[in-house]
């Protein structure tokens, strides 16, 4: 029988059963749950051409899944291939970057159509999904992918489904509260997923607070190839921001503002991040973490607002702005956080998502609370900002107030969600690997010959080295 790899350590992380058995029970829970509550919407239902009459629809062109799939696709792709890659900068971990990356959102996606379907499309006992449904489904997932890259490289693969499944639970919560009854608009999810995801993995990592974590730090860096594994991840978000941003706003107007207000936001960020980057080196030298890392945080700063009145150049500030802001995050405020608050952030989440989804919702509140008929005309400005209903009362300011709650409550939700959390996780059964073996693939993967031979062979004597 084969012995477990690493037995010896102070940790087991031996996966053979803990792992399947989780993701087995789990998936068919999952099944189980989407046999009794989930249903194609009217838009993806064989009853469509009943509909369509009665819609008074003549062209199935006009069903919501041509409009929406082209951004879904774009933002599928963020999730998978652009947060993967972007965590492969690790010199000895990209087998998990990218494979737990690809678990925790592929079970995420799954439990988040049921939490945000209970909240936003249950009708009639039964939750009705579209292309809409797997959009903000991905949304969900993608603030997991940022609180991940708090904690890359020091937990096992079960305490990150274990992770998800609370996270996502919360994100709805969370998302509920601001979206429905604080009526707020973040379109972009500067608060709902960027703010709330880094916080909500900030206070875990601080919880799981290794302080032996220096006996590999030897891994924590990147060599030359991880790091244009990284950029790839770096590209691809940063190609399909727009979508990002833009994917669930209202068709016409708003959705075309909002792709212009995030692509003009990313194109300044880059010049202002490069600028910085350099300044802050004493040889002057660009720092590749900053590139694949701040060069997005235009991106998460303008998610909020991308829909609203910002304007072009309003864009260009805020882009500009936040990239100086992320860049000296990483260069001060990283070490800073490690040495005097003991919080072990492996990506540097606080400032591509954090400080930049803060800025995001400050500027949202700011933007609402400045709306004018004048700026929006009489219809758009009542469209803008849903002023109807319940709402048709409220005003600009107004508004702004609760934009810049919509602020406190993703915070608070993140500090008292990642604590719980982070407590949860702490517990000595979940099979994460000892401090000296962090960032290391070895310890979850079968790793190719060669690369066991050259990298792997020292923190695996049983295996001897290839020729």
């Amino acid at each position: 029988m084969e012995r477990p790899r690493h037995q010896g350590m102070a940790k087991n992380t031996y996966m053979r059963w803990r792992l399947p058995l989780v993701c087995l029970l789990w998936e068919v829970a999952m099944i189980v749950l989407f046999g009794v509550f989930v249903r194609f919407s009217p838009e993806a239902d064989a009853h469509w051409e009943e509909e369509k009459k009665e819609m008074n629809l003549t062209s199935d062109i006009e069903n919501d899944f041509y409009f929406r799939y082209p951004s879904f696709q774009d933002v599928h792709v963020m999730i998978f291939v652009g947060f993967g890659f972007l965590m492969t900068f690790l010199k000895r971990y990209g087998f998990s970057a990218v494979g737990f990356n690809f678990l925790l959102a592929a079970f995420g996606i799954q439990w988040a159509l049921l939490m945000q379907g209970w909240f936003h499309s249950f009708k009639s006992g039964k939750i009705l999904i579209g292309v809409e449904n797997l959009i903000n489904a991905d949304f969900c997932v993608g603030s997991v992918c940022i609180a991940f890259g708090a904690i890359l490289g020091k937990t096992s693969p079960i305490q990150l489904l274990v992770m998800t499944l609370f996270q996502v639970t919360l994100f709805s919560v969370n998302e509920y509260i601001l979206l429905n009854l604080l009526h707020v608009k973040d379109a972009g999810g500067s608060m709902t997923i960027h703010t709330f995801g880094a916080y909500f993995g900030l206070t875990v990592t601080r919880i799981l607070y290794r302080p032996n974590l220096e006996q590999s730090k030897d891994k924590q860096g990147s060599v030359y190839h991880s790091d244009l594994f990284a950029m790839i991840g770096t590209l691809y978000l940063w190609m399909y921001w727009p979508s990002f941003n833009s994917a669930i706003s209202e068709h016409g107007d708003a959705q075309h503002r909002a792709a212009i207000n995030t692509y003009c936001s990313l194109a300044a960020c880059v010049l202002s991040t490069m600028a910085f980057s350099s300044m802050l080196q004493k040889k002057g030298k660009l720092d590749m973490v900053h590139i694949q890392n701040a060069t997005l945080a235009g991106g998460v700063a303008v998610g909020t607002s991308a829909e609203m009145m910002l304007t072009p150049y309003g864009s260009l500030i805020v882009g500009f702005v936040s990239g100086i802001v992320s860049t000296v995050g990483y260069v001060y405020l990283t070490p800073f956080l490690e040495s005097r608050l003991h919080i072990q952030d492996t990506c540097g989440i606080h400032n591509l998502h954090a400080m930049p989804g803060l800025i995001g919702g400050i500027v949202g509140a700011i933007t609402a609370a400045a709306a004018t008929e004048d700026v929006y005309g009489k219809e758009g400005f009542i469209k803008a900002f849903d002023f109807t209903g319940a709402y048709q009362t409220r005003t600009p300011s107004v508004q702004g107030g609760f934009q810049a709650a919509g602020i406190v409550v993703s915070l608070l939700m993140a500090f008292a969600g990642g604590g719980l959390v982070g407590a949860i996780l702490k517990l000595p059964v979940w099979g994460d690997a000892a401090s000296e073996n962090c960032f290391e693939d070895d310890i979850y993967w079968e790793v190719p010959e060669d690369e066991e031979s050259d990298v792997y062979h020292m923190h695996n004597p049983d295996k001897p080295v290839s020729p």
